[in-house]
């Protein structure tokens, strides 16, 4: 019988945690463990359900034989957790953003480095339909070179901890650039040099922080982007947001809208439109990349450089707005 994988959770502190359980359970070829969270309410339900061995403090987690971790907490403990786990000889699969500086992420990076473990961030739209098409369409030089990206991650207000940037390390700018940066770098395959961006409250001005946001970027190779990365959408709007992408090439164009697989329904017995998705599942997808990453011991898809080169931009950002002029990188 081939070896299964045993995977610990860490925190349940980001809602993705459900979904990427929910995906681990899915896996013949994967145990989970056990799960981890200081805050015991939070995921009581899900470890009675399916009689999960709870955690009150994650490093005692980690000191069971478990393979791997899947880390969901605040932003902000992001790299402790990361290098704890690494130093534990635990693979890690980190939720975005990775970090909340480059020095940070390069250290969660050289942690899992030197312990021989992998690191994977987490964008599991890398996984949509549309947008692996797109990217082999471009492989292929179906539009030609690329000009420039037009992106947006526009999303509902978070609210919780999203909001508290003692614990988020910033809002929509950060929240909100990293999944379509990704996508951008890519497809484009060039690193960015410079970034350009506005960040403003105007949705949910009481909340003391960024919601909308605009960034501008150029890469090395000469292409250009931009990404609405704005918590703009009302709580009308039937999901929580979007992910599309306008790519601009020399011999033609895609545009791409990650949500589009949905039957819609509009009701008054419900108040507001119903978008009822049947398209594909990404965090499934996303969780199983990791999972055969670690069993296989081939390079997992998505990096901790990865979700470096993607947070440094949003980083960047919040340097260009306060000083109003571009941040070369």
């Amino acid at each position: 019988m081939s070896k299964k994988l045993k995977v610990g959770m860490i925190s349940f502190a980001h809602g993705h945690a459900f979904s990427y359980l929910h995906s681990l359970l899915e896996l013949p070829e994967v145990e989970v463990a056990g799960i981890a969270d200081e805050n015991e309410a939070r995921v009581a339900d899900v470890v009675a359900k399916h009689g999960i061995a709870y955690y009150s403090d994650y490093r005692e987690l980690l000191k069971t034989d478990i393979d791997a971790v899947v880390i969901c907490s605040e932003n902000v403990h992001h790299a402790r957790l990361t290098i704890d786990s690494a130093n534990a000889k635990k693979h890690v699969l980190c939720e975005k953003p990775l970090g909340l500086s480059v020095e940070e992420m390069q250290a969660m990076i050289d942690a899992c480095e030197s312990n021989g473990v992998q690191l994977m961030t987490a964008f599991p739209c890398r996984y949509i339909t549309a947008v692996v098409q797109a990217k082999e369409a471009v492989d292929r030089g179906d539009i030609g070179d690329i000009v420039a990206i037009k992106g947006t991650n526009r999303g509902s207000f978070p609210g919780s901890w999203f909001v508290d940037k003692a614990l988020s390390g910033g809002g929509a700018l950060l929240d909100h650039t990293v999944h379509v940066m990704d996508l951008m770098n890519w497809i484009i395959g060039s690193k960015v040099n410079e970034v350009y961006a506005y960040a403003a409250s105007v949705f949910h001005p009481e909340a003391g922080i960024d919601d909308a946001g605009m960034i501008h970027v150029k890469f090395a190779n000469g292409a250009f982007g931009v990404i609405d990365t704005s918590w703009s959408r009302p709580k009308a709007f039937p999901t929580w947001g979007d992910v599309t992408m306008e790519i601009i090439g020399t011999k033609g164009a895609i545009t791409v809208d990650s949500f589009a697989q949905k039957n819609e329904l509009y009701t008054n017995d419900v108040g507001k439109g119903v978008y009822s998705f049947w398209g594909d599942g990404m965090d499934e997808y996303l969780v199983k990349g990791f999972v055969d990453a670690v069993l296989q011991g081939k390079p997992v898809p998505i990096s901790g450089l990865d979700g470096l080169r993607s947070a440094e931009v949003a980083l960047a950002g919040y340097r260009s707005v306060e000083s109003g002029q571009p941040v070369q990188l």
